[in-house]
This record gives structure tokens, C-alpha cells and sequence, in this order.
């Protein structure tokens, strides 16, 4: 498969937990794929679970930016928190790394992070920004030949889904009103099936111990009945925001 799929993440453990079924499995088609993720230094307990992540998913060594964690000042020392770091510099950091790889698919979270976490709605404003300023050789000059991806997908869940999962986390629905991760089951545009991979995403997952331990990545999947976490781990949803309209079941 001549195919390229790079993803920008905010921290170690989201390219498991948001695209980990997706990499392993173009990767295995025969893919690209690589992942650029925009807090934590090398060196550091979560960069070494993050480069073990990578192995198991077959996209390639990490491709850390070094800022801090929003949540982690000791995540970064002596680095700017990535949401304090200025924007161009960012989007100039990522761009290089679009030039570099030069993938055909860019993957991030939606516009609301996936669930609201700062520095995911923040990866997905320089991502975007990023994917569109690739493009021209007057900006960012020194950092490659300009590339344009062929189209950018938003990982995030149906609406459906969200509810369905509260309802068998909690045993009732949401309260009216509550602010919910998703988006109207309408508006994804790709549905993957990760199935065959799934077994890999969760030891992907499980690849970082520290956050594992500290019952950040797992908690929501832990709690859930079996059927219910074998659709979460079996399925990958986005919502394509640039180039061509295509299957419903793949990324191009």
C-alpha cells in the first residue's frame, strides 16, 4: 500500500487510546505511519512507554516536540507548557514533520479534544494549521519542500456511542444539559473496523505503565461490561475535514 498516515497527539498514550487500531492496522496493510506527539521529553518514563506504544503499532520511533504537559510541569523541565508556547512556532514545528514524512491522511482529535483536554483542543488547532500552512513554500522556510496531505480525519465518537457507554458506565442516562465528548452520528464520515487489531491497541495501551497505575488511560475501558468495551477497542470513528469524500470504511 503506498500510503502515508501520520498522527499528531497531544501526549503519550493518546496514539493508543484514539488511533491505536488504525496504525496497526494500515501498518500491517502495509502503510506509513507515524505518529508526532507535542508534550514530553525524551528521557523521561512516558517517552520510553510511548517509544514501546510505537513498536507494538508499527509506526516507527517518536516524534516528541518536548513541551510540557498542561496537567505536568515536570513533564517538560525547563520547557513552555505546550499551551503557552507560541503558536507559530508550534504549527513550524509540526510542518516540519508533514514536509518530512509527507503522509497522505493526518490524523488528530476533534475540535472539542476528544473530551475537552486542553492540549488535545490545542494539538487540534496547530494540526490543522499546520496541514494547511505545509503547503507553501513562503512559510516556514528551512523545514522541506512543501506537502499537502490528500485529507485530514478528526478522531471522535458517534453520539450514539457516548450515550450508549454512559448508560452502561452509570446506569443512567447523562443529566439534560451535560456537556458530552462526540459528535452527532451524522456528521462522522469514517467508521473503522479495528477488530483484528484490537489485541494490539490494548497492549499498546498497556505499554504505559505509569498512566496504567495511575488509572488514567483504563479507567473509563476497565469499568465498562465486556460488549461494550470490545466495540470500544473493535472501532475507530473520525470525521474527514479535508479532501475527497471517500469509503465510509477506510481513510482514502
Amino acid at each position: 500500500m503506498d500510503l502515508g498516515v501520520l498522527c499528531v497527539h497531544a501526549h503519550p498514550d493518546d496514539e493508543a487510546i484514539w488511533t491505536g487500531g488504525t496504525l496497526a492496522r494500515y501498518a500491517d496493510e502495509g502503510a506509513r505511519t507515524a505518529v508526532v506527539t507535542c508534550t514530553w521529553h525524551g528521557g523521561t518514563v512516558r517517552a520510553a512507554e510511548l517509544e514501546r506504544s510505537l513498536e507494538i503499532l508499527g509506526a516507527g520511533p517518536p516524534r516528541l516536540l518536548g513541551y510540557a504537559d498542561a496537567r505536568n510541569p515536570d513533564s517538560a523541565s525547563g520547557s513552555p507548557r505546550f499551551l503557552d508556547a507560541p503558536f507559530d512556532e508550534a504549527v513550524g514545528r509540526v510542518v516540519e514533520h508533514i514536509r518530512e514524512f509527507r503522509p497522505d491522511v493526518v490524523l488528530t482529535y476533534d475540535g472539542y479534544g476528544g473530551y475537552g483536554h486542553p492540549d488535545h483542543v490545542h494539538a487540534h488547532r496547530v494540526t490543522l494549521a499546520a496541514v494547511e500552512a505545509a503547503g507553501y513554500d513562503q512559510l516556514y522556510p528551512g523545514t522541506g519542500a512543501p506537502w499537502r496531505p490528500r485529507s485530514v480525519h478528526l478522531a471522535t465518537l458517534p453520539r450514539s456511542v457516548v450515550l450508549a457507554q454512559w448508560q452502561a458506565v452509570f446506569g443512567a442516562p447523562p443529566e439534560p444539559g451535560a456537556t458530552l465528548p462526540g459528535v452527532p452520528d451524522e456528521q462522522v464520515t469514517t467508521t473503522l473496523d479495528v477488530g483484528r487489531w484490537a489485541g494490539r491497541k490494548w497492549e499498546a495501551m498497556h505499554a504505559h505503565a505509569s498512566e496504567v497505575a495511575r488509572g488514567a488511560s483504563m479507567t473509563l475501558l476497565t469499568s465498562l461490561p465486556e460488549p461494550a468495551r470490545a466495540q470500544m477497542l473493535s472501532t475507530e470513528w473520525y470525521r474527514r475535514v479535508s479532501g475527497q469524500d471517500g469509503p465510509h470504511d477506510a481513510l482514502v
